[in-house]
């Protein structure tokens, strides 16, 4: 009898609705990866203090881009696409750590399709602590609550897959489209991160470095010669260092007014690249007289990137 198996998708989520927005928040500042403090007590106070502060301009930044994360609809795309990719003998789902589905229901579905082992692939091309690790574990912990008696497969990264980062490439022609490489700079724009979670041993900052050498020289090999190429983050938030340089200092520094930008982090777009890339950057760029400013999409549901997950689900076997 052949082992039956699933592919699951797990990413960090989004509010489906504003009514959300509210569980976002919650269960995002209560994950002990987000917030590191070892008192529980603390970090519950901390929280709710964020939750209050935030909610409610969390819920307009959501109105601004159709009152709920494109997340979730993406990564339903990406789901139907892999699972016809792939065929109806894998089970193809997916999990989000903060809003619905919630691993403990995917975990229901996968027990009645008697599911023998599950390969996590969580869609963060780097690894962090802040994402990788929290989606790995939250995973692991509900499996071991509810799960059935599956061997679980994980992969901790794949920003060195060639075919996930010829999706990349491939993102990047679009947004350039019939206009000259040479014109333009371009900015890896990758999620921040507080400075003391990196100095803990935190790779992600490792990671992003080594992912934009590898796509510099697939520029090359491309012959996609862009004036400059740039790193920056986004995202800062609160008065503790974070990740430099940051976003809005690297625009401010540019001569070259034409720049594009591609979200390094992430690989489905979300509220972080629709509305604070598509919309808040983009008055920032406005304002500095950039005479171009474009946002280049995530993977999302493309062939390209159905191609690259199959390909690192097949090397995980």
């Amino acid at each position: 009898m052949v082992k039956k198996e699933a592919v699951i998708l797990l990413n960090m989520g989004g509010p489906n609705n504003l009514e959300e927005v509210e569980l976002f928040l919650t269960n995002m500042f209560n994950d002990k990866n987000i917030l590191t403090m070892k008192s529980s007590l603390l970090r519950k106070f901390i929280a709710t203090m964020i939750i209050f502060m935030r909610t409610e301009k969390a819920q307009d930044i959501y109105k601004q881009i159709g009152g709920k994360s494109p997340i979730v609809g993406y990564t339903k795309s990406l789901v139907e696409k892999l699972q016809t990719k792939l065929g109806k003998d894998i089970v193809v789902d997916f999990a989000m750590r903060y809003t619905p589905p919630f691993a403990s229901e995917v975990i229901e579905r996968l027990n009645k399709e008697k599911v023998q082992k599950i390969y996590l692939i969580p869609l963060y091309p780097q690894f962090s602590t802040t994402t990788t690790k929290s989606s790995l574990e939250d995973f692991e912990e509900q499996y071991h609550l509810h799960g059935d008696n599956a061997v679980l497969v994980e992969i901790k990264h794949f920003f060195q897959n060639r075919s996930y980062n010829k999706a990349v490439i491939s993102r990047v022609k679009e947004t350039v489209a019939q206009d000259k490489y040479e014109e333009f700079d371009i900015i890896f724009s990758a999620h921040g991160l507080p400075q003391k979670i990196v100095d803990k041993g935190d790779v992600y900052q490792k990671h992003i470095e080594k992912h934009v050498e590898i796509l510099k020289n697939m520029f090359k090999d491309e012959s996609m010669n862009f004036n400059q190429i740039h790193l920056a983050y986004q995202s800062k938030v609160g008065p503790m260092q974070w990740l430099k340089p940051s976003l809005d200092d690297t625009l401010i520094s540019l001569k070259n007014k034409k720049v594009v930008i591609f979200p390094l982090a992430f690989t489905i777009d979300n509220s972080e690249t629709e509305f604070e890339l598509d919309i808040e950057y983009k008055e920032i760029a406005n304002k500095l007289g950039f005479d171009e400013y474009r946002v280049c999409r995530c993977p999302n549901d493309t062939p390209e990137f159905i191609d690259a997950l199959c390909e690192i689900y097949k090397k995980m076997k």
